[in-house]
């Protein structure tokens, strides 16, 4: 549960300015007086911080699981000194943004880790645990006292564990969109096959973000490798709805622009039906019916002649 430092524009984009917080923190009924109930606990929480860190890491280190963070000893007397200053922030008294700040670093650390959430909720579980039984202990004369100290604590905790969660989540998320953009970038390659020529297949589900991939890949490609015809071939490409094809044509003609021209091969039967039913202008689609067709007219466009191996050396078929 140690925190490594928090990006500024992070928190920015979780939204928690101080509307938000004091939302959050009305949701939960942690009012003013939670607050200072809990800076009164202050000098407490430092007497109890020690054993119950030793406790805690007792607890974590008997699961493979969780023990598997922990491996390296100096590591770990690292994170036992940063988890008790974070304890400690609990009985701080004040829960303002930079309290925020430091709260949100705890998802984003536990994604790069891969700890999963069962785990951190359950070493949050065992930290409460820990801390009630101090409490009665502290207050056993008092039980009332001790137990609104607790749900004080409580109250902070669960506002901890939201934020914690959200982070994590988000960094969770924004990771699978960056795994899921590289794979389409992947999925959809740009080859040089001869000077001059390029082919790009394409596979799977086109919508408009793909479609904006392919469009930047081809662009760059032509530019690179002054392509003056591409074959793009949609021979694994099921179904083309109006603003992919639309978007196919404006791919054609900025490829056009850039000198290049395009071929497109493979339209399934399907597809080409739909793609006339759409009522879109086809007029500038050069188009062949597979890529054997597409790469053949390519390289006619260039210049290149296919010959048998048996002409070239001057010998006639039988």
């Amino acid at each position: 549960m140690a925190q490594p430092r928090q990006d500024p524009r992070f928190q920015h984009r979780m939204e928690i300015d101080d509307e938000e917080l004091n939302k959050r923190k009305a949701f939960l009924e942690f009012s003013d007086e939670d607050a200072q109930v809990l800076r009164n606990l202050g000098e407490m929480a430092r007497t109890y911080a020690d054993p119950v860190i030793e406790d805690f890491y007792r607890h974590i280190l008997s699961f493979e699981e969780t023990r598997a963070f922990f491996r390296d000893p100096k590591l770990l007397e690292r994170v036992k000194r940063l988890q008790k200053e974070y304890f400690l922030r609990l009985t701080d008294g004040e829960y303002g943004k930079e309290y925020v700040a430091d709260r949100l670093r705890i998802g984003r650390a536990h994604e790069r880790v891969n700890l999963a959430p069962k785990w951190y909720l359950g070493m949050y579980a065992f930290y409460l645990r820990a801390v009630a039984n101090r409490f009665l202990g502290a207050f056993d004369k008092e039980p009332d006292k001790a137990l609104f100290a607790f749900l004080s604590l409580m109250k902070l905790v669960f506002l901890d564990i939201g934020l914690a969660m959200e982070t994590y989540i988000q960094e969770r998320e924004a990771t699978m969109r960056r795994q899921q953009e590289a794979i389409r970038e992947l999925s959809t390659p740009v080859l040089q096959i001869r000077e001059r020529l390029l082919l790009i297949p394409i596979i799977g589900v086109i919508d408009t973000h793909r479609a904006r991939l392919i469009t930047d890949g081809l662009l760059n490609s032509i530019r690179a490798n002054r392509a003056r015809v591409v074959v793009m071939d949609v021979t694994g490409v099921a179904t083309i709805d109006t603003r992919v094809a639309n978007h196919l044509i404006q791919t054609v003609t900025a490829a056009g622009l850039m000198g290049a021209s395009v071929i497109v091969t493979g339209l399934s039967s399907d597809v080409a039906q739909a793609l006339v039913g759409l009522g879109i202008d086809l007029s500038k689609l050069n188009t062949a019916c597979d890529l054997q067709g597409g790469i053949e007219e390519a390289e006619r466009f260039l210049g290149y002649r296919v010959v048998r191996s048996a002409e070239v050396a001057g010998v006639r078929p039988a």
